[in-house]
């Protein structure tokens, strides 16, 4: 059974996996086409932060940005390598898609990266549900980013 912490930034698992979030992603994406957020940005009242753990293993992080009352952007989501390729990053998504319904939230989106490293997340976001649009809220097109969208309901 999976637990769901909020915040828990001073966590010094979550926190290392949040560093290496950002190292590796700043690594694989051209400058100026990275749109990780870092610890303090992840804080921000407009965005909504969870830890999620399998007994007592931290198993995934994920984060949920308010761009208005209706319509949120999926951040920072994370599976811990002990977990990778085992189906938890789908419950990742689907811990942020059901906080979302609780807030209310109408429309899901999402930047990803458009390259081979990104290839499993892509696929995990369309097996979700999530189709690809036009870039959205301060986004821009880039050829080295995918814009993906979904529609949900309480």
């Amino acid at each position: 059974m999976l637990k769901s912490i909020e915040g828990n930034f001073d966590n010094t698992e979550v926190h290392d996996l949040l560093v290496k979030h950002f190292i590796e992603l700043r690594l694989v994406s051209p400058k100026g086409s990275t749109h990780v957020l870092d610890i303090a940005g992840l804080k921000v009242s407009s965005i909504k932060f969870w830890s999620l753990w399998e007994g007592e293993e931290l198993m995934g992080i994920g984060a949920l940005k308010f761009i208005n009352n209706i319509h949120g952007e999926f951040k920072s989501i994370r599976v811990n390598d002990k977990f990778k390729n085992k189906g938890y990053g789908l419950e990742v998504i689907n811990h942020l898609i059901n906080e979302a319904k609780k807030l209310n939230i109408e429309q899901l989106s999402l930047e990803t990266g458009a390259g081979n490293f990104f290839q499993n997340a892509r696929k995990l976001f369309v097996k979700s549900g999530f189709r690809s649009c036009e870039p959205f809220s301060h986004y821009k097109k880039d050829v080295n980013s995918v814009y993906m969208s979904m529609q949900i309901s309480n």
